[in-house]
């Protein structure tokens, strides 16, 4: 289902809108939609095939309609497989108790909040985890713009590079420098597991051949989720100087896990998977600061309370719409700089020390010029309609073009190895691509923690090739670590029945690491 999971929601938004008046007639539309957010979809009966919902806008109610052999689930806001949505006999999600926020005259004394029953707590109290009002409202106003102890709005005279970036819409470059004199950074990241079924692919485009106009050789992003990764893989990428984060340990299938997980479940998941990275790739040097969320299910402020704690560097997990201008990455010490787009909407409110490597949708369309506004994508492999070579290298031309024309903010192409290896044409686009963007000089293929370098030490395009951050590792030649790793058949009591493979040119371990046991020594009861 999870790979699924993105086509799913594109084909609910490109659903065929339909006004049927029939249906509604005899509906109350102001009754309907008082108090209803405008993203809601919901039923008007139970009587129909569970496919139709309905949504309120300005004109009045819009139907949706699911493809057929889907029906939408109101819980989760989504089409899904018909005999997976256990919610056709509700119209709506439940309605929650909502705190009173905004009055007239005030209700509560000063730094306290009133609950919806009325009762009057400390405004601290409001979203911190855990429920305080009787009626449970102080958890059920949290968002980005609703959390009463919010991260402030960008206040450029208290945040100044190294340390913190913002803007108030988020398209500012860095150190005022003129576009024409930023290098279009451009990042390409991997999702998952490393092992036998991409290795090859890796190769292909990371040959050492291809090199910025700084005399170093481009550079790659790789998100590694644990299960079926060979380490000495993961060791070897990390060896020529491309950069490894970490994706979770158990990268579970169900996405609530993900955006309504604990500080723990986040910590035993990110923080294990590093360890386990550290301990089997060999990786010594401290260089894994950075996450991604699986199904990019953000898990709201508990995630990036443990990033911090944990001293991650920065997540790359929240999306930004398809704008007119790309935005640049941030810090999160004051309020994000976008809508909170994507998954389960659960950004963090609260203000973190933490960057974030926001990804911008890529526009889709054929033909910009002409076709109608679709909606973005965010990985290459969500682009449903890119379905030729051709179609792919226009999309990576267009959406180089949309930010090398504008202010520059670095192109980030995120892609499942297995998508590019579906056919041979989209690997031999990319590598078609990547030459040509290399044949200027102002282009250049780096990591996500190189362009936080670059942002915290903004240089002009001309003393770059002296930029000392971008020189680690530059052209890395010799041998990988070992040449025939340890193929370790391990088990764990976590997964009883599955004997699975550790490769790794360390020691093997006594049993396969997983979340309660993540160094594989066995349990401490």
């Amino acid at each position: 289902m999870a790979r699924w999971w993105p086509i799913l929601s594109v084909l609910l938004l490109c659903c065929a809108a339909v006004h049927s008046q029939d249906k509604l007639e005899g509906i109350d539309v102001e009754e309907v939609c008082a108090d209803r957010p405008a993203d809601e979809y919901f039923r008007l009966d139970t009587e129909t095939d569970c496919r139709e919902v309905y949504r309120c806008t300005k004109s009045g109610l819009k139907e949706i309609q699911c493809p057929s052999g889907l029906a939408f689930d109101v819980f989760k806001q989504t089409c899904d497989w018909k005999a997976k949505v256990t919610n056709c006999d509700e119209k709506e999600r439940p309605r929650k108790a909502k705190p009173i926020l905004k009055t007239d005259e005030p209700i509560c004394p000063d730094g306290k909040l009133s609950c919806g029953d009325g009762e009057c707590l400390d405004k601290e109290l409001f979203c911190n985890g855990k429920p305080d009002c009787k009626d449970e409202s102080d958890e059920n106003a949290c968002s980005v713009d609703e959390d009463p102890n919010r991260a402030p709005e960008c206040d450029s005279t208290q945040c100044a590079l190294p340390d913190c970036f913002c803007s108030a819409d988020g398209t500012r470059i860095p150190g005022g420098i003129e576009p024409q004199q930023v290098p279009q950074m451009i990042t390409i990241t991997f999702n998952g597991a490393v092992n036998v079924d991409n290795i090859d692919l890796y190769e292909d485009i990371f040959n050492g051949q291809h090199q910025n106009p700084n005399g170093c050789s481009i550079k790659g992003t790789f998100f590694v989720s644990h299960k079926y990764t060979n380490y000495s893989a993961v060791q070897d990428l990390h060896r020529r100087g491309h950069e490894i984060s970490v994706f979770s340990l158990t990268h579970k299938d169900d996405p609530n896990y993900w955006s309504s997980g604990s500080y723990d479940d986040w910590l035993a998941e990110m923080a294990g998977s590093r360890l386990i990275v550290e301990r089997f790739a060999n990786i010594t040097d401290g260089s894994i600061i950075g996450m991604r969320a699986p199904y990019l299910r953000v898990g709201g402020n508990k995630q990036f309370e443990m990033m911090a704690d944990q001293f991650f560097v920065y997540d790359a997990s929240i999306t930004a719409s398809l704008g007119r201008v790309p935005i640049w990455p941030y810090t999160l010490y004051f309020r994000m700089p976008h809508k909170c787009n994507g998954n389960a909407h659960n950004c963090p409110s609260r203000s973190h020390p933490v960057w974030e490597m926001v990804m911008n949708e890529l526009d889709r369309r054929d033909d910009p010029t002409f076709d109608e506004s679709l909606p973005g994508c965010h990985m290459v492999d969500s682009c449903s309609n890119v379905a030729s070579g051709e179609q792919f290298a226009r999309l990576l031309r267009h959406n180089f073009n949309r930010h090398y024309n504008s202010n520059r903010a670095p192109l980030g192409l995120h892609f499942h190895a297995s998508w590019l290896k579906s056919k041979k044409e989209y690997r031999d686009e990319l590598v078609k691509f990547i030459e040509e963007m290399l044949g200027r000089n102002d282009v250049f293929f780096v990591t996500n923690l190189q362009v936080i370098q670059w942002m915290q030490n903004p240089t002009e395009l001309n003393s770059l090739r002296d930029f000392q951050e971008w020189k680690e590792k530059c052209d890395v030649k010799g041998q990988p670590y070992c040449s025939l790793p340890n193929a370790c058949p391990l088990t764990t009591r976590e997964l009883p029945g599955e004997t699975l493979r550790l490769f790794t040119c360390m020691e093997c371990p006594n049993n396969y690491p997983w979340i309660l046991d993540p160094t594989g020594d066995g349990f401490s009861v």
